[in-house]
């Protein structure tokens, strides 16, 4: 029998292993304009993914309701620790498709609670750096395993067949994805320039 998450870290770790090296805070020494880089990367990354899950019933949204994300993001956008830097570049607006397979949507919700397992290694490591600001977005709510484990659990009750296993895999390249397309934009040079 296929285990949902070994195909899903299989169908993910090069577009994982890609991010870890790209982000705003993979940079050997990150500072607070890499901290609020990466923010506004996550931002325009997790809002239309949250909009297109909170549609739904079923699915991730039925076993586990997602957590608002975007309220952490945003007030961690707000702190005063980072006022006066300057705008981030601006990224992409990529559209999201539409999409009303749950197996798929169980893909995203993978992605996006995993991320929340990355937030949690990137606090220990930059809490002390970036001090004062308290980093409450990579924090979190709490510790991210008893919810990952409850998430694997329900991942692994709902998606079972192969034909499902795919549309997750599927759901979960495509939120990579968009990741990685939205850091290509803005590494992209402005239009009429080399």
């Amino acid at each position: 029998m296929l285990d949902v998450l070994t195909v899903l870290r299989a169908a993910t770790a090069a577009r994982h292993a890609e991010l870890d090296t790209r982000t705003p805070l993979a940079a050997p020494a990150p500072d607070l304009r890499a901290y609020r880089d990466h923010l506004a990367l996550l931002a325009a990354w997790l809002a239309p993914l949250q909009a297109a899950l909170a549609r739904h019933a079923d699915g991730p949204q039925g076993a586990l309701p997602m957590r608002d994300h975007l309220a952490r993001l945003h007030a961690d956008l707000a702190d005063a620790a980072l006022a006066g830097l300057p705008p981030p570049p601006p990224l992409a607006a990529l559209p999201w498709p539409a999409q009303d397979d749950a197996a798929w949507r169980w893909g995203v919700a993978y992605v996006i609670e995993g991320s929340q397992l990355g937030g949690a290694v990137l606090y220990k490591r930059l809490a002390e750096r970036l001090a004062p600001h308290p980093l409450d977005y990579l924090r979190g709510d709490g510790p991210p395993g008893p919810r990952w484990q409850a998430f694997l659990a329900a991942l692994r009750a709902e998606v079972t067949t192969p034909a499902q296993i795919e549309q997750a895999c599927a759901g979960a390249r495509q939120a990579f994805d968009r990741l990685l397309a939205l850091l290509n934009s803005w590494s992209a040079p402005p239009a009429g320039r080399p």
